[in-house]
């Protein structure tokens, strides 16, 4: 094989991969996975106060129902996942942890 030919083959994959690691189903999958573990380190008083739901009309589209107290929980359990998750995946989260901790900031104002 060529080089130019494992060039494309490469940047064919990794056009893929960018591909399906923004598809709603696989952002679902790491909201779920990510609720879920921190539903696990949360007091038990926090865990009914977690909740994200995906928007019908923009399917990339979270809206995301957390209380105060928890979201030191969500965002530790996110750091802890950044690193598995695919690289375009990886920056929506980073974004969903900017846009949290710019509410936390406006809420001690």
């Amino acid at each position: 094989m060529s080089i130019t030919n494992k060039m494309l083959n490469k940047i064919d994959n990794d056009i893929t991969n960018l591909k399906h690691s923004l598809h709603p189903e696989s952002i679902d999958y790491w909201y779920k996975k990510i609720i879920d573990e921190t539903i696990e380190i949360v007091p038990p008083w926090l865990v009914n106060k977690i909740n994200v739901k995906q928007d019908l009309i923009l399917p990339l589209k979270f809206n995301i129902n957390i209380s105060k107290r928890a979201v030191s929980y969500f965002m530790q359990v996110i750091d802890y996942n950044l690193e598995k998750m695919p690289y375009t995946t990886r920056l929506y989260f980073l974004k969903v942890q900017e846009i949290m901790s710019a509410e936390m900031d406006k809420s001690l104002v």
